[in-house]
């Protein structure tokens, strides 16, 4: 039998820098809610009320984080959550975590390349032709099929040719994003009325103000989801860049979305009577017009949203991508998906099977967006509790490992983290939540996910099978095994 030191194990590209890292996990978790979704957050809690919940669900998203950040410093290891969970329980639970985590990060992706259609379709009204079927009563477009394909195959071929190209791209995409973001939020303190913010409060939806509140606050863990892309791709990460300050990025970009948020929040229902946009189809858009009395700040907007969009997908998906390579490097699943690409020394079968599935589940147009979006938070929640415990267990069962950034009360921190996970959960699957899967079509998918991944299991036995624990753990945990 070959020891460990004889197997070539399949390495990365370390290419990205400071910037790259954090544009990964901040534009991850901008995206568009902040266009689609002002409206029922000022309708539930009011502007104070919203940046309450807000404020509130980051801090738990915060603790979370540190203890990411942690493990992210002391195992710097692509899919992130595979290795945490392989190291502190072996393979069966770190599949779990990484079967979840990819269905996840790709239903994201799959959001996205719907979403854009969405965008689009109101800056550009005339591409919603040639209809050809319905799903859950929305149309779909023979022409936003194509759009969508042609953004698939631009975000697949990005990060097929290099992790530098996704960098450079994310940091551009950011970059772009706040510079606009920076032109209507000022221009709608300057242009709006403090006064608009009155009532501060609503208890429109529930009857009640802390209801209301917390109506908001059950649903401000997915629209952090995405502070979690760093750990992906931590093993690319450039040479020069301390793990420790790996895991500090993670906690910049959170705070950084917190404050992106809150002050969304603030400026929006500034700029005009906030109970005056509600019904409005796009109400952070009509607000700004008001205040600006321009449907030229429509369009900035829109286009601001479109690159926030951009952002979210490439982030997204470079994250599913690794988490897929981890498992298959590992010989958990099918060893193609741990494939590194002998020139650009990417996980080019992973980035193309993400590619491909992203495409066939845009194929179920807006009708599907709501279900992917839910459906993927409750997977991606599920990973969050199992980093959660591997947090736990990696500190009671190797407390000499080396910890570069090191959690202070991380016990508590941990039972926290446990704490707010399952609190989240709770809130997807209870069925008076206003977070929780709605039947039949977020059930099903969520259903037919979970069976695909107990046949995916069984089917990779084989491939499992074929190595020693010995083997596994070199493959999976290079050196930190």
């Amino acid at each position: 039998m070959k020891s460990k030191t004889d197997l070539r194990r399949p390495q990365l590209h370390r290419g990205i820098g400071k910037a790259g890292l954090f544009s990964l996990a901040f534009g991850a978790m901008i995206g568009v809610g902040w266009v689609t979704a002002m409206g029922s957050w000022l309708s539930n809690a009011g502007p104070l009320g919203a940046i309450i919940a807000f404020f509130l669900g980051g801090l738990i998203i915060l603790v979370i984080g540190i203890c990411y950040a942690e493990v992210t410093a002391a195992l710097p290891l692509s899919g992130g959550e595979v290795a945490y969970a392989y190291k502190a329980f072996g393979s069966s639970k770190s599949f779990i975590v990484g079967w979840f985590l990819t269905f996840g990060y790709l239903s994201v992706s799959a959001f996205e390349a719907v979403s854009i259609n969405k965008v689009l379709s109101y800056l550009i009204p005339s591409i919603d032709l040639i209809p050809i079927y319905s799903v859950n009563g929305s149309p779909v477009y023979l022409v936003h099929l194509f759009i969508s394909a042609f953004f698939v195959v631009l975000i697949s071929a990005i990060n097929y040719t290099g992790v530098k190209n996704s960098a450079r791209f994310q940091v551009g995409l950011t970059i772009l994003f706040v510079l606009l973001t920076f032109v209507f939020v000022i221009a709608g303190f300057i242009m709006g009325d403090f006064k608009n913010l009155t009532p501060l409060f609503s208890g429109n939806s529930t009857g009640s103000i802390t209801a209301g509140i917390a109506m908001v606050l059950v649903t401000v863990p997915f629209w952090f989801v995405g502070f979690d892309t760093i750990p992906q791709a931590a093993e690319e990460a450039d040479q020069s860049i301390p793990f420790k300050t790996i895991g500090s990025l993670i906690l910049v970009s959170i705070i950084a979305a917190i404050c992106f948020y809150m002050l969304l929040i603030l400026s929006t229902s500034t700029a005009a009577p906030w109970n005056e946009i509600l019904d409005e189809k796009l109400p952070t858009a009509s607000a700004f017009e008001k205040a600006t009395e321009s449907p030229f700040m429509v369009k900035i907007i829109l286009i601001t949203a479109l690159v926030g969009l951009l952002t979210s997908w490439n982030g997204f998906f470079l994250a599913g991508s690794r988490v897929l390579f981890a498992l298959g490097r590992g010989k958990i699943i099918s060893p193609q998906f741990g494939k590194s690409h002998p020139t650009y020394h990417t996980p080019y079968k992973a980035v193309l099977f993400s590619g491909l599935i992203t495409f066939l589940a845009s194929l179920m147009g807006q009708g599907a967006m709501v279900a992917f979006v839910n459906v993927g938070s409750l997977c991606i929640v599920i990973a969050f509790f199992g980093v959660s415990f591997s947090f736990l267990s990696l500190r009671k069962k190797f407390p000499n490992l080396n910890r570069p950034f090191f959690a202070p009360k991380g016990r508590f921190l941990g039972i926290l983290s446990i704490c707010g996970t399952l609190c989240m959960l709770i809130a997807m699957l209870y069925p008076g939540s206003p977070a929780a899967l709605a039947w039949p079509l977020e059930w099903v998918i969520f259903s037919v996910f979970s069976l695909l991944g107990f046949i995916f299991w069984k089917v990779s036995s084989k491939s499992r099978n074929s190595i020693s624990k010995e083997k596994r753990d070199y493959l999976i945990l290079d050196n930190y095994s």
